[in-house]
């Protein structure tokens, strides 16, 4: 007895190679080269091809008979290779600005830990600190605090870091508003 046809329908995104920018794919990991650096990152290689194309410069994501989760994942990792050539080219950056009424707060970088330390918040005797994850520069310049990165997960989670350690717990938000907040992104 022979087998049913099977029909198959085929999903692909076509992102197309910034100039001056690399893109390589290993196995399961798409690397990307640019002017500012290098960052490389794992897909699932069960639910998309990648390939990359030097010659046409792009890079082709397909996946066969997609259901939802398979058409979002595909969207996901061409807005992941978008935001790798973007790093590798301009690099992301975040402004944040340092806001007090009660205690002069200081704030230092620690470069040596790569940790972001928050002196005097709220009249504490310890610092707060924050982690500066991955291969992110962090200056402070007064009252703002510049983050600067290649990997726009790396910048967005040190961001994130120092927010999260100059939360205010068990204290009114509308009196108590001192903290470090995200100016420009």
């Amino acid at each position: 007895m022979p087998h049913p046809k099977v029909a198959v329908e085929v999903l692909v995104e076509e992102v197309p190679i910034v100039e001056g920018v690399e893109v390589s794919v290993e196995g399961d990991v798409i690397r990307v080269k640019g002017p500012l650096g290098e960052l490389s990152r794992k897909y699932d290689s069960r639910m998309v091809d990648v390939e990359a194309d030097q010659e046409e410069k792009k890079v082709i994501l397909r996946t066969y008979n997609p259901r939802k989760f398979q058409r979002a994942y595909i969207g996901t990792v061409a807005a992941h290779i978008k935001n790798m050539m973007k790093g590798v080219t301009e690099g992301f950056r975040k402004e944040m600005i340092v806001v007090y009424a009660h205690f002069p707060i200081k704030v230092e970088v620690d470069e040596e830990r790569r940790l972001v330390l928050i002196h005097n918040f709220l009249g504490e005797r310890s610092p707060r600190v924050a982690k500066i994850v991955g291969d992110v520069k962090v200056t402070v310049e007064g009252d703002r605090i510049h983050i600067e990165g290649i990997s726009k997960e790396d910048v967005g989670q040190t961001a994130a870091n120092i927010r999260q350690a100059t939360r205010i717990k068990r204290k009114d938000p509308r009196v108590f508003m001192d903290g470090i907040y995200v100016l420009e992104e």
